[in-house]
C-alpha cells in the first residue's frame, strides 16, 4: 500500500501541554480515512502539522514522502483542506473569495472547466456567491471553502470537522463530494465528531486520545472489539438461557435480548433456530460504541461532576 500520510512518534509541544504525544497515523492511496476525537484529543493539531501551519516538537511527519513545514509550498499544490471554523474576507462576495482560493491552487477564473465546475457545486450547495462575506451565516461560510476545494481537483483533501453548520441536506451534497472525488483515486483524511457521517464514508478508522492514535483499522476489523446486539420477539428472558456465547440477557418491550462477541454471532444461530423465534434482529456494533469504549470513562467522570 502506497502512503499519502504517516506520522511515527509524532508529538508537539506548547510549552507543558503536549497537544501530540507520540502520535502513528497511516492513510493509504485512494482511502477516505476517519480522524475521530473530540475536542482537544489533537485532531486539529494533526492537521495543521500536516499542512505546514504548526512544525512538529519531534517524531516524523510525511504527506506524499515530503515534508510538510520544508516542502509546504510544492505540496499545497496537491492537497485542498477545509478547516472546521472558515473566516472569509468581509467585503469581498461569495464567489471572489472561491476564485481567490481556487487561484491559489493553481485554477483560473477564466477556465471554462473551472466555472462550470464553481457552477455546478454552487447549485448543488444551494449557495448564492454574489453576497458579500460579512452578511454570510457560518454554514455558508463554509460553504465557501467546501466548494473551493471541490472546484479544483486535488490528490489529497484534508477536512477539519468540514460539515460544521450544514443542514442535513447539504450533509448529504458533501457525501455525494466524496465518494466523487474518491472514485477519481483521491486521498481524504476526514476528522469529525460525528459518528455516523464516519461510518457511511470512511474507508479505514482512527480514534484518537490523548495526541495518541489509540484504535486503528477498517470498522470491520474494529468491530470485533464490540458486541453484537441479537433480539428475538419475546416477553421472556429464560428463553435466550443456554444460547452460546449470550451476554446481558433482557426482556422488555415485547422483545428478548441479549448480546454476543462480534466474532460469534455464528455460534449463536443454531440455538436460536432450534427455539424458532420469530422477528429476529441482529444488529452489528456501530462506530459509537467503539468510541464510547475509549470516552466512556471521560463522559462518566463528566456526568458525575453534574456536566
Amino acid at each position: 500500500m502506497t502512503l499519502v500520510i504517516r506520522t511515527a512518534a509524532l508529538t508537539k509541544h506548547y510549552g507543558r501541554v503536549h497537544a501530540l504525544d507520540g502520535l502513528h497515523l497511516e492513510v493509504g492511496e485512494g482511502q477516505v480515512h476517519g480522524f475521530l476525537g473530540p475536542n482537544g484529543a489533537g485532531k486539529s493539531t494533526t492537521i495543521r502539522v500536516l499542512l505546514g501551519l504548526a512544525r512538529k516538537t519531534g517524531g516524523e511527519a510525511s504527506v506524499f514522502g515530503g515534508d510538510p513545514w520544508r516542502d509546504a509550498v510544492d505540496l499545497h499544490r496537491r492537497i485542498a483542506s477545509v478547516p472546521g471554523d472558515v473566516s472569509v474576507w468581509p467585503n469581498l462576495s461569495g464567489g471572489e473569495a472561491i476564485d481567490l482560493m481556487a487561484r491559489l491552487r493553481g485554477a483560473s477564473r477564466h477556465d471554462a472547466v473551472y466555472r462550470a465546475e464553481k457552477d455546478r457545486l454552487c447549485d448543488a450547495f444551494q449557495f448564492d456567491p454574489r453576497k458579500k462575506g460579512r452578511a454570510y451565516s457560518k454554514g455558508n461560510r463554509q460553504k465557501v471553502a467546501l466548494i473551493a476545494a471541490f472546484a479544483v481537483p486535488a490528490d489529497l483533501y484534508i477536512l477539519d470537522e468540514p460539515t460544521s453548520g450544514l443542514d442535513p441536506l447539504m450533509e448529504v451534497m458533501f457525501r455525494r463530494e466524496i465518494a466523487r472525488v474518491r472514485e477519481a483515486g483521491a486521498t481524504v483524511l476526514l476528522s469529525s465528531h460525528i459518528l455516523s457521517e464516519v461510518e457511511q464514508l470512511c474507508d479505514r478508522v482512527s480514534i484518537i486520545r490523548a495526541g495518541k492514535v489509540v484504535e486503528s483499522g477498517t470498522l470491520a476489523e474494529l468491530r470485533h472489539l464490540t458486541r453484537t446486539e441479537i433480539s428475538f420477539e419475546g416477553t421472556d428472558a429464560s428463553a435466550a438461557a443456554g444460547i452460546a456465547g449470550a451476554h446481558d440477557v433482557t426482556a422488555e418491550e415485547g422483545r428478548v435480548r441479549f448480546t454476543v462477541d462480534s466474532d460469534a454471532v455464528a455460534g449463536a444461530l443454531p440455538g436460536l433456530a432450534a427455539r424458532g423465534v420469530a422477528g429476529l434482529r441482529v444488529a452489528p456494533p456501530s462506530l459509537e460504541e467503539l468510541f464510547l469504549r475509549h470516552y466512556g470513562d471521560d463522559l462518566a467522570a463528566m456526568e458525575g461532576n453534574g456536566r
